[in-house]
């Protein structure tokens, strides 16, 4: 692989890996359940992940993965990428994205930077490898973004894994107080 091949496969990596540690630990329950008002959730982001990985790494350049996505179906149920359904354990979605990065990473690995492909839904439908390897980065590090909010909400976990957090090593106290801090200077403004 070129060096700028690699270091954006890094990059594409290093985001995977963070939307899977805001899944450790998390019970089934918790992985599932919707903090937003358009039903965000943990195990969502990584299935519409493995989804993305699969179009724009294997379709666009014609390299269709040996697996069928059901919620292609005509009669699948709306936006059901976007969750795991009764039938899809935790297991299966994290497998199932697994398998996407090796399909995808095949990709990456036997075709150059400059490689042309097709999006057949994007208005000027002709990529190459380059383009769709910083698309799906962007996309990967925005829904770990939404993973990362998400898990603070279940349970407090932040930051880019555990090892390395990227969080200051403040107490709980210090986070209260700026917490507090940043709510009276909002509040400051009015109603």
């Amino acid at each position: 692989m070129s060096d700028a091949k690699q270091m954006l496969h890094r990059y594409l990596q290093s985001s995977r890996e963070a939307v899977l540690w805001k899944l450790e630990g998390l019970s089934e329950r918790d992985l599932r359940w919707p903090h937003t008002r358009t039903g965000t959730n943990l195990l969502g982001l990584v299935k519409h992940l493995a989804g993305v990985e699969l179009g724009y790494f294997g379709d666009t350049f014609g390299r269709h993965a040996p697996i069928e996505l059901e919620w292609l179906a005509d009669d699948a149920p709306p936006n059901v990428d976007m969750w795991a359904t009764e039938d899809e354990s935790a297991e299966y979605v994290v497998d199932l994205y697994r398998q996407a990065w090796a399909h995808s990473d095949a990709t990456i690995e036997a075709l150059d930077l400059d490689a042309l492909g097709r999006v057949p839904w994007w208005r000027d439908g002709e990529v190459t490898l380059h383009h769709i390897l910083v698309h799906v980065i962007a996309e990967t590090a925005r829904h770990a973004g939404h993973a990362d909010i998400v898990r603070e909400f279940i349970d407090g976990e932040v930051g880019l894994r555990q090892a390395a957090t990227n969080i200051p090593g403040r107490g709980e106290q210090w986070w209260t107080d700026y917490v507090g801090t940043l709510r009276g200077v909002a509040q400051s403004f009015g109603g």
